[in-house]
């Protein structure tokens, strides 16, 4: 027995060494210690149920995937099997939203074909070519002949292609130039028979409301129900939509200018 105590042994220079610092080599076995130095081992997860394994409160070991296991990867979610969840709604939850663009096409076109073809061939009282004619000039248009005919061929076209769904937003863009130089011309003539304050209620209305009518083909496009179906402006319409709205408003304005040039407010 030494004569230090248990927490005071001395080193090997007969200093006192506080228990606390802990000798590695007291960590090792003894020549005499028969236990097992395999208990520590991890188990592996694939020779079957193992002790300690199985319980709620402990996680499965994650499967170890060896490099080149083609059939173990093969049940993990590859990044090519997740798509957008929000083209998938765009693309699949559109309700009667394309049976709706598709009637409204179909309406303002067919307006448009039957109006066009009064002007051309007379049908159902109307003016036909002769009479078409009489009226731009007596509205003020120049060259009454030649705009007959243009005049009388866009509407019918725009009103074809809306039906189809084909090249819709430049149909609708003609159509609303269309509208708006004959809501011009309209104007002007109310204001000098003076009854301008009644444009609105005595039956040009429904000559604004088919204007909307055509923004709103414009900004929406032409649904799913139509030849464009596989263009962007059917799917996502944005930026074209705004452009060809544009082109609508300005070149209508544009040849009301250069062909008639009347201010239906002086």
């Amino acid at each position: 027995m030494s004569g230090h105590p248990d927490w005071q042994r001395p080193d090997d220079l007969g200093r006192p060494v506080s228990a606390s610092l802990v000798d590695p080599e007291d960590d090792l076995p003894s020549s005499s210690y028969a236990g097992d130095f395999e208990t520590t081992a991890i188990p592996n997860y694939k020779s079957g149920p193992q002790p300690g394994f199985g319980l709620i409160s402990d996680p499965e070991p994650l499967p170890y995937v060896q490099p080149g296991d083609e059939q173990s990867m093969s049940t993990y979610a590859q990044p090519a099997d997740i798509g957008p969840a929000y083209d998938q709604r765009g693309d699949h939850r559109r309700g009667t939203q394309d049976l709706g663009l598709m009637l409204l096409r179909w309406a303002v076109g067919a307006l448009l074909v039957g109006h066009g073809l009064q002007k051309a061939f007379g049908w159902w009282d109307g003016p036909g070519l002769d009479g078409f004619e009489e009226t731009l000039s007596g509205m003020g248009f120049k060259y009454p002949e030649i705009l007959t005919y243009i005049a009388t061929g866009g509407q019918i076209l725009a009103g074809v292609l809306l039906i189809l769904g084909l090249f819709t937003p430049l149909a609708a863009a003609g159509a609303l130039a269309y509208l708006i130089n004959g809501l011009l011309a309209e104007a002007t003539i109310a204001h000098e028979e003076a009854r301008l304050s009644e444009f609105l209620t005595d039956g040009h209305e429904y000559k604004v409301i088919l204007g909307a009518a055509m923004v709103a083909i414009i900004l929406a496009g032409p649904g799913r129900y139509g030849l464009d179906a596989g263009r962007g402006w059917a799917r996502r319409p944005f930026v074209g939509s705004f452009v060809a709205l544009l082109i609508g408003i300005g070149g209508g304005i544009a040849l009301w200018v250069l062909l008639n040039g009347g201010n239906p407010l002086a």
